[in-house]
This record gives C-alpha cells, sequence and structure tokens, in this order.
C-alpha cells in the first residue's frame, strides 16, 4: 500500500507532500529541468522520512539530555541538537523541533540535487528557506490558523542569516503551555526557530490565572510527549495589564535566546498587541491590515 501522497498542486507550481501526520508544500525557483529535479529529490526523500522518526518515536518523546544522544536518524539527531539548548533548563522533547527539522531535511535534498534561485518548504508554517544572494523573501505572519488574520510581514533576503521561520501558540496544530496566540521565531534554521518558538510561547503565560483552562496533554493525546502537563485550551478575554504581564514573561525570555544567537527576531502577539524581540526587530512591518500579499508565504 502506497501511503504517501505526492501531487503538484493545481496551479502546478507547488509541490504537496503528505505521509500521515507531515504535510509539505513545496516550491522552487529556476530553470524547468531544475525543478523538476528538485521535485524529484524531495519526493524521493520524503517517502521514508515518518518511518525513520516512527522508529526511534519513544526516544523523541523521552526528556531531551544536553550530554548525550541515543538517536541515530539525520532528522532525529537535528531535533535533538535544536533542543538542547533549552534542555537544562526546561523540560522539552525533540519533538518540540520536528517539524521544523523535517523541512529542512526536504529543502537539503532539493538544493543538494540542483542549482535553484530560491526555495521552501513549509511544513505547517514551519518553513525552512534557501535563498540565493540576490534573492528575497516576504513572510506573512498570521496569529491563528482558526479565524486567520495578519499581525505582521517580514522579509528575508539572501545576505540574512534567517533561514528558518516557526510559529507556534495554543491555537496552533501542537500543544502549548503558555497563552500566545502566535509566537513567530527568525533563525538561523528551521529546526532552531521551531524548538524556540514552542519555549517562547510557553512563557508567554499568566500562571494561577482563573479564566485560563489548562487540561492534562495525555487527557487530550494519551501519547503526548508532553505527558500530564497541563495544556492551554481557553483563554479569556484578558485585560490590558494582564496581556502586557504575559507578553512581559514571554519577551524576557526571547531577549535571552536573542542573546545567546539562538533566534535572531521574535514576534509575540496575544489578543491583539504584538512585542518584537530581537536584533533585527525592524525587519517586521506591523501592524498589517491589507490581504497578504500575493507572493508572500503565509503561515500561523
Amino acid at each position: 500500500m502506497v501511503r504517501a501522497q505526492i501531487a503538484l498542486l493545481p496551479e502546478g507550481r507547488r509541490l504537496h507532500l503528505r505521509d500521515g501526520p507531515i504535510d509539505l508544500i513545496v516550491e522552487a525557483w529556476g530553470s524547468p529541468a531544475n525543478i523538476e529535479a528538485a521535485y524529484r529529490a524531495a519526493a524521493d526523500r520524503f517517502v521514508t522520512v515518518l518511518d525513520e522518526l516512527c522508529s526511534e518515536l519513544s526516544l523523541l518523546r523521552s526528556a531531551t539530555e544536553p550530554d548525550r544522544c541515543t538517536l541515530n536518524g539525520v532528522v532525529a539527531r537535528r531535533m535533538h541538537e535544536a533542543v538542547v539548548p533549552f534542555s537544562d533548563k526546561i523540560f522539552i522533547t525533540p519533538m518540540a523541533a520536528v517539524a521544523g527539522a523535517v523541512a529542512e531535511e526536504i529543502l537539503g535534498v532539493m538544493i543538494a540535487a540542483t542549482p535553484l534561485a530560491r526555495a521552501y518548504v513549509n511544513n505547517g508554517g514551519d518553513i525552512a528557506l534557501h535563498l540565493a544572494p540576490s534573492e528575497s523573501f516576504k513572510i506573512a505572519m498570521i496569529d491563528r490558523p482558526d479565524r486567520p488574520s495578519l499581525f505582521g510581514t517580514a522579509t528575508i533576503v539572501g545576505a540574512d542569516p534567517v533561514r528558518g521561520i516557526a510559529t507556534s501558540g495554543w491555537r496552533g496544530r501542537s500543544f502549548s503551555l503558555g497563552i500566545a496566540d502566535a509566537v513567530t521565531v527568525l533563525a538561523p534554521t528551521a529546526a532552531q526557530a521551531d524548538a524556540a518558538a514552542t519555549v517562547i510561547a510557553n512563557a508567554v503565560d499568566l500562571p494561577g490565572h482563573p479564566g485560563i483552562l489548562r487540561v492534562p496533554a495525555n487527557d487530550l493525546q494519551p501519547d503526548s510527549d508532553l505527558g500530564p502537563r497541563l495544556v492551554t485550551r481557553h483563554v479569556p478575554e484578558l485585560a490590558p495589564a494582564d496581556i502586557a504581564k504575559a507578553l512581559d514573561a514571554g519577551e524576557a525570555g526571547a531577549l535571552s535566546l536573542a542573546a545567546r544567537r539562538l533566534i535572531l527576531t521574535a514576534a509575540l502577539h496575544l489578543q491583539g498587541r504584538t512585542r518584537l524581540v530581537g536584533v533585527d526587530a525592524d525587519r517586521v512591518a506591523q501592524p498589517l491590515s491589507a490581504p497578504a500579499p500575493s507572493k508572500a508565504i503565509a503561515h500561523a
């Protein structure tokens, strides 16, 4: 039985790769022959990724040990490497970087196979980028997947060190310990961005607030790597002071990561308020009320 689904989208430019929980949109720019070669390489590698991850799933769902890695797979080890910088202070598993690490792997085989002007692999909003020196991307930041609206844009140019973008928040497809609607991170790699977005989104919080509903993760998903830890399921309308307090907590965490060069920029969004953090925070334009630019990569 063929499990993976591989097809060009109807407009004929983008490649859709889906296998179980992994759902990728891939786009490349170059000559027709080079694009075809890149997409073929992406498809060939994609069909092996999920089985590789599943073969080590119990380890990937276990707390990361900063001083040793017993994982074997290329993607699994990339996941471990991305979360190690956080593992001595908080509970974190390699699963915090899975989407970004998978996106990186597929992009890597594409650019190894053939020259491309630019390309991206979008794994549910966690994006790996390739840019030639003269190329650029515009990214549209979306605050929630269930009722998308834009809260900012970012332009990445070839000379930038940014090659990964990720977003985390309590409304997203993964569980969050915090209350951020969205935290978007720009980082050197997609796996690093994925892990950092998770950590910062967890930090945007109001511990003990009576109106916030939290549920053990394993009540919602028995095999969750978070186990009995409480994840956010509802956030009421908050007072301005509470929004500021939660964003202050997230900003402190983001500033620490920026100082360690683990991230370059973060945009923290909660109930209509956005806080920008990082050495290149001025790259993020906001607020944004117009529709997403037609050439932007939109994600939540």
